[in-house]
């Protein structure tokens, strides 16, 4: 089902699913989001996976934060102002329309590694950066402030598929994944705050 979901990616991400629901954070409980930084941004490297009927529903491009490195990224962050994507546990939350279009709210459950995510306004949104195109022009996609931008064409749909309640894992280069914990106990709340990311 995994579709060459590199196993430390798919190993991490299954924990990261069973802490998420053990949790009670999880509103949907047949998909699970997978977005894998270990591999450079030229390569389709977002999986949404379908639990119940064993299948991949879409292999995407997704981009880093620029402050996170060129086509590959290094480096990761929780902090306002970064401009870098953050790893570990999500869970999905509303879908709205902002200044890049039809985009998807995301909470980080991990204290420290991720759980500024959204205060930060790091959201899942389409861009134009993010196409076979760019990456074949300039060798690498282009990259946002922090947020896993995907393809226009394809936003809308993805966004529709995972929001309100799913599971994504971010995972990220052996060196930084080390420092994301899958079992980090966040007391996952709703807050009213409402910001748009970049």
């Amino acid at each position: 089902m995994h579709a060459c979901l590199a196993v430390p990616a798919k190993r991490c991400s299954t924990a990261a699913y069973a802490s998420a629901i053990n949790q009670g954070a999880v509103t949907r409980t047949s998909l699970l989001t997978v977005i894998d930084y270990s591999l450079p941004s030229t390569q389709p490297r977002l999986w949404v996976l379908d639990l119940k009927r064993a299948r991949v529903l879409y292999r995407e491009l997704v981009a880093h934060g620029k402050g996170s490195g060129d086509n590959l990224a290094s480096e990761f962050s929780n902090e306002e102002g970064s401009f870098m994507s953050s790893l570990g546990l999500f869970i999905t939350d509303e879908a709205y329309v902002g200044k890049n279009g039809y985009s998807m709210r995301l909470r980080g459950l991990e204290p420290g590694i991720n759980d500024h995510a959204y205060d930060r306004a790091i959201v899942v949104h389409g861009a134009d950066y993010v196409s076979k195109a760019v990456a074949d022009a300039a060798g690498r996609l282009g990259r946002s402030w922090g947020c896993p931008a995907v393809r226009v064409g394809i936003a809308r749909k993805l966004i529709n598929t995972i929001k309100d309640g799913t599971v994504m894992y971010v995972y990220g280069p052996p060196h930084q994944e080390a420092g994301a914990s899958t079992s980090a106990k966040s007391g996952w709340t709703r807050q009213s705050a409402k910001r748009d990311g970049g």
